[in-house]
């Protein structure tokens, strides 16, 4: 994710970023321009005496508006899924707190507390990368006999998470614990399953193909035909002007779709390495 300081206009403004949806779509925008230059080329050489085209600025105006309510539902929904997803890690970032807290109080063997102070670190790196392209077990901190046991699994987040879970209920045998105090800790671990659970939705549940295949359609005949409409009036320079619409609509839908899965690493995807390396500065914090 990229940090910066949103009341610097001139640096927004003026600064071309790798994440900017110029650099993005730069060749689209000269095609696009090209391809409008040609339209108005033909209607001006050809069919100079249609003036039937010029009253397609009201129409084209019209959609031009439901187009622009269709782009602000899509950009809403897309952020409400970077959100939920940014609500999600936080609530992740606090039960991991509170866990460690808890188990660093009442836990005095230094085995114990050495198994927690790697898996709860552990489990929340996993998921981050559970979330992207697989879990690499060499980059968790484990045993030689906990990468036997996680080796075959499939969904290591759940196998941690039921390491975790094992070894509270051995110390409950073993009357570590006291019963209030294993349901409080059961409370604990089901809440890394919940926002573990909730990510999964988000990125496993995209905007319908439907309704992102006609948006796109509709984007891309509307803005490939605006030039016939405003050759009359505009001449060449209705070439501009479609680019330029082009460049937005379709900015706000590039945009829309780097958002709506918010785990990866793209530049606008949600810092979940940085909230990875602070809960485990944290935990470790807390049991030393």
């Amino acid at each position: 994710m990229i940090q910066y300081n949103p009341k610097n206009w001139y640096q927004l403004i003026f600064a071309v970023h790798k994440s900017d949806t110029i650099r993005i779509m730069w060749k689209e925008i000269i095609y696009m321009g090209l391809f409008t230059l040609l339209i108005a080329f033909l209607e001006i050489t050809f069919f100079p005496t249609v003036t039937i085209l010029s009253e397609l600025t009201t129409v084209y105006s019209l959609i031009g508006f439901v187009i622009s309510l269709l782009l602000v539902f899509r950009t809403n929904t897309a952020y409400d899924r970077w959100w939920e997803g940014r609500k999600k890690w936080g609530e992740l970032v606090n039960d991991s707190r509170n866990l460690a807290i808890k188990l660093a109080v009442i836990i005095k063997t230094e085995e114990d507390r050495d198994f927690f102070v790697r898996m709860i670190p552990n489990f929340t790196a996993a998921t981050k990368e559970h979330l992207r392209n697989g879990v690499n077990l060499e980059s968790l901190d484990l045993t030689n006999d906990e990468v036997m046991e996680l080796t075959n699994k499939s969904h290591i987040p759940n196998a941690i998470s039921q390491l975790m879970y094992e070894r509270v209920i051995a110390l409950k045998k073993k009357e570590v614990i006291s019963e209030e105090e294993f349901i409080i800790l059961d409370r604990n671990i089901n809440a890394f399953l919940d926002s573990l659970g909730a990510c999964e939705r988000i990125k496993n549940t995209p905007i319908p193909f439907s309704y992102s295949l006609f948006l796109k359609k509709f984007i891309f005949i509307y803005v490939m035909t605006l030039p016939l409409a405003f050759v009359t009036n505009f001449g060449y320079f209705s070439a501009l002007i479609a680019t330029f619409v082009f460049y937005v609509f379709v900015s706000m839908e590039v945009l829309a779709e780097e958002i709506e899965d918010p785990f990866g690493s793209d530049d606008n995807d949600l810092p979940t390495d940085i909230l990875t390396d602070k809960i485990k500065a944290n935990v470790i914090e807390v049991f030393i």
